[in-house]
């Protein structure tokens, strides 16, 4: 990043040291404001680093189009976000750190080591070169009847009086990374606007699994299938079967979907296809072959390769009676019904749906009603599915709110 930066006395106070908050700092002290960090946590970027285990997707490299829909109804609103940054520009920040990346065939972008920390370190190297003060175990309390900041700290409460503050302090899940939701009550006793947090990109719940399943099957990997709320489109991929119910891959790009159909309803079906390759006549054609004294298990694993997690999770799912019926077992395998009562505690969940409106937010992501106060990051109101689009808008509404907080600095 090309440094603009001017002479200033004015300060800066960004509480959150997530990717959102770094990336503000960073725009914040090229612009040669003084930026004081502060975040609740022994150390920063606990989160990201996280999301590194078992490789860093830091971005994808689909077309914008078709990247920007993956923000669904919220779409509109980070479309601004992403044409001032978006992946390309992420990558060549990155690369700007001296840390290369590399397209992996799904399309996902990853650093050449797969690691967030060498990352994070190079990053947090050059934000302290660059004159950004970090201040560990400070957890940000609200506002004082002054309306200075209110920060607890190791050696007690502090109040503040930066020019500007931004808020990023995440969502509500792993709150033992830093993301507990405790800054919600404190912006509507404010009369800011937040929508509930939810869980987003988490696993759900059956009522219950058969023992046999659960004892034999659970943590079993259900792999090219495919999976839709009941009436839509279904998605190619995999999930796992819990103890609990589903969780993985195909269900969090589900998760909304399902999420809001149980907010709805009380519950949510989901299709299972656990033949796509096969049509539903080749399988009917497959199961109306002579059996003899086979086994319906043999038969359904030596005619269609069903077997396994797959063909328990038939059993489990499908009337008795519809096995003595090709035509109605054939429907069971291209669509088989699984009921999910409710998403696994929010705590659990990758991401958080819900936050900070952007309604409640002007174009350069201030609350009008409380100037000099920006938010950014997963506290707003959007979500995405896992692939790097989570990663990559905290990013970006960071750097927007940065830009924003330097330009109201300036005409204050």
């Amino acid at each position: 990043m090309t440094s603009t930066a001017t002479s200033s006395t004015q300060t800066v106070a960004i509480i959150g040291g997530g990717p959102a908050g770094l990336m503000a700092a960073e725009v914040l002290s090229h612009a040669g404001f003084k930026v004081d960090l502060y975040d609740a946590m022994p150390s920063v970027g606990r989160k990201f680093l996280l999301a590194g285990v078992g490789g860093m997707n830091i971005t994808h490299s689909e077309p914008s189009p078709a990247f920007v829909s993956r923000y669904a109804e919220r779409a509109a609103v980070i479309a601004p976000l992403l044409r001032s940054f978006g992946a390309q520009a992420l990558c060549e920040w990155i690369h700007g750190l001296g840390i290369q990346t590399f397209v992996g065939s799904s399309g996902r972008v990853f650093p050449t080591d797969m690691k967030a920390a060498p990352l994070l370190r190079a990053w947090l190297k050059r934000l302290r070169e660059s004159g950004v003060v970090i201040h560990t175990r400070h957890r940000w309390l609200g506002w004082n009847s002054d309306n200075s900041v209110l920060i607890a700290g190791p050696d007690g409460e502090v109040a503040l009086n930066p020019d500007a503050t931004l808020l990023a302090l995440g969502g509500a899940s792993w709150s033992r990374l830093g993301s507990d939701g405790a800054w919600v009550p404190l912006l509507e006793q404010r009369g800011v606007n937040v929508a509930p947090l939810q869980a987003a990109n988490c696993g759900f719940e059956v009522s219950a699994w058969s023992e046999l399943l659960r004892s034999k099957f659970a943590g079993a990997p259900l792999k090219n299938i495919a999976m839709g709320v009941e009436g839509q489109t279904l998605r190619l991929g995999e999930c796992v079967v819990t103890q609990s119910g589903v969780e993985g891959s195909l269900v969090y790009a589900l998760s909304a979907q399902i999420r809001d159909a149980i907010n709805q309803s009380g519950s949510a079906t989901v299709e299972i296809d656990l033949l796509p390759g096969k049509t539903i006549a080749e399988v009917q054609k497959a199961l109306s072959k002579p059996r003899g004294s086979r086994s319906m298990s043999k038969h359904l694993h030596s005619q269609l390769g069903l077997d396994g997690v797959k063909a328990a999770l038939l059993r489990e799912l499908t009337p008795a009676a519809a096995f003595a019926d090709p035509a109605l077992l054939a429907l069971a395998i291209k669509a088989l019904p699984l009921t999910l009562i409710k998403p696994r505690p929010l705590d659990e969940a990758i991401s958080t749906a819900g936050g900070v409106t952007f309604e409640a937010l002007n174009e350069h992501l201030m609350i009008p009603s409380l100037p000099g106060v920006f938010c950014a990051g997963e506290m707003l109101d959007w979500e995405a599915p896992t692939g790097g689009y989570l990663l990559t808008a905290c990013f970006a509404s960071g750097r927007a709110a940065g830009l924003g907080m330097v330009d109201w600095l300036r005409r204050k």
